[in-house]
């Protein structure tokens, strides 16, 4: 068998000299050496809802639960998250437009904030809240693995990783590219959970396409050979005409969920997600739905 060669990634590590110096020392890594732990010591569980259980915010593993606080990408907002409810804050990231050049909280076409990803890790880090970092540019996800990597002894919250990184049904906007993201995420990611999930599109007074079998493993492809625990964001009016290519996912490994989306301009009817709730484990959808959705969904027969 043909042996090939990888390209190797540079890494410059700065090395103290007691004479009061500095050398620097470069290290040459694969980019398969970046994502740990390697397949050698097991793939991981997404410990979320452990996390909320054991510090006594939820009663029982049920995802259902999760509360959700979305685009806290201004110090305001982001106070506002702090003393909420909500589980999980959610954040953008883009790196700022001008100088400095740094990694900001700012959902396109804004490209400037007033809250850095550094601050906005070092609150959320110390807030004991989960963190799901958003990222719509691959340009800013190397530049924030440092920063994470820098908070990574004092987190004991879940963190999640999201990215649309596969076109979708309907899907306009252009996914980051997946082994270009995957790479550049290295050893920040290693205790993550990834949400990977596909570009999107839907409009009313149509019939709108689903998730293909197809497009599900595809995905499945992109997320085997990783360790971590993956969830798939779906958006909710898409799932009523794609149950059997996103149960047949979730069956491919204990390490996959779904997480439920919906855009305000979408038509949801509540009742067409039942089959999932009904036919899948509670632990592993979880509902990042609007408020009045969660509580009709919650009254439903055969949903508990």
């Amino acid at each position: 068998m043909r042996t090939v060669l990888r390209p190797r990634r540079l890494l410059i590590f700065p090395f103290i000299l007691f004479a009061g110096g500095t050398i620097w020392i470069t290290l040459h890594l694969k980019s398969d050496d970046l994502l740990l732990p390697t397949a050698a010591t097991g793939a991981m569980s997404d410990h979320t809802l452990d996390y909320f259980l054991k510090k006594g915010h939820i009663e029982e593993k049920d995802a259902a639960v999760i509360q959700w606080y979305h685009a806290a990408n201004s110090r305001s907002k982001f106070n506002e998250a702090l003393k909420s409810s909500a589980h999980m804050i959610e954040a953008d990231i883009l790196l700022r437009g001008l100088d400095p050049i740094e990694p900001i909280m700012a959902h396109p076409p804004e490209n400037d904030s007033d809250i850095t990803l550094q601050e906005w890790l070092k609150e959320g880090t110390a807030s004991g809240k989960g963190l799901k970092l958003d990222f719509k540019s691959l340009q800013a996800v190397a530049p924030s693995m440092v920063l994470l990597e820098q908070v990574r002894h004092e987190l004991q919250a879940p963190v999640w990783i999201n990215a649309d990184i596969l076109p979708g049904p309907g899907g306009k906007a252009t996914p980051l590219e997946p082994q270009a993201f995957l790479d550049a995420l290295g050893v920040g990611a290693r205790n993550a959970v990834l949400s990977l999930g596909w570009t999107t599109g839907w409009s009313p007074n149509t019939d709108n396409p689903g998730y293909s079998w197809e497009m599900v493993k595809k995905m499945d492809n992109v997320c085997k050979p990783l360790v971590q625990p993956v969830t798939f964001p779906v958006r909710a009016s898409l799932m009523p005409q794609s149950f059997g290519p996103l149960q047949w996912l979730l069956q491919q490994s204990d390490r996959y969920s779904l997480t439920v989306w919906t855009s305000l301009s979408d038509t949801l009817v509540v009742e067409d997600l039942l089959p999932y709730r009904q036919n899948i484990s509670k632990s592993r959808v979880y509902y990042d739905l609007l408020d009045s959705q969660i509580a009709q969904l919650k009254a439903l027969p055969g949903f508990s």
